[in-house]
């Protein structure tokens, strides 16, 4: 597939997401990097959303719920170019029912090649890295050649 270029802003969208079992491993997280996370605009599915925003005061907007939804909204906002950076704390040693949209969101995050941390010790380097505050150019699909040849 040919490549184009996007620019990722210095204030990033980030998506938050968690399993059941890694929200409070989140909430951890983003207590230690509340600072940190206050300069970029946050997003995250239903549940992870609510919670955090309660527990932290961060401004968050949320999605549906995973299960419900959530995970595809996500997934529609990366390849629109809306999330630039994905936190998802998921488990990798239980099942969940709606694991086919699990893999749809991960799938789409690296398609549009934008940085994913699905642990604590990625999540860490992610958000330490001084690429987080700076504009960044990444390669993306480029959709409108990829149309043009199929039309």
């Amino acid at each position: 597939m040919d490549k184009t270029t996007r620019t990722l802003p210095a204030h990033k969208h980030i998506a938050l997401v968690a399993h059941d079992n890694y929200k409070p491993e989140l909430l951890r997280w983003v207590k230690e990097n509340k600072e940190k996370l206050q300069g970029h605009f946050l997003f995250a599915t239903g549940t992870t959303g609510s919670m955090l925003s309660k527990e932290t005061g961060l401004a968050i907007k949320s999605m549906i719920s995973g299960p419900m939804g959530g995970d595809q909204q996500i997934g529609a906002m990366i390849s629109e170019c809306k999330i630039d950076a994905l936190i998802f704390f998921w488990d990798p040693l239980n099942a969940v029912p709606h694991d086919p949209d699990v893999k749809a969101l991960l799938r789409i995050a690296s398609v549009w090649n934008i940085p994913v941390a699905t642990n604590r010790a990625t999540a860490k380097f992610l958000i330490e890295s001084e690429l987080m505050n700076q504009e960044v150019v990444i390669e993306i699909p480029d959709y409108d050649a990829y149309l043009a040849k199929r039309t």
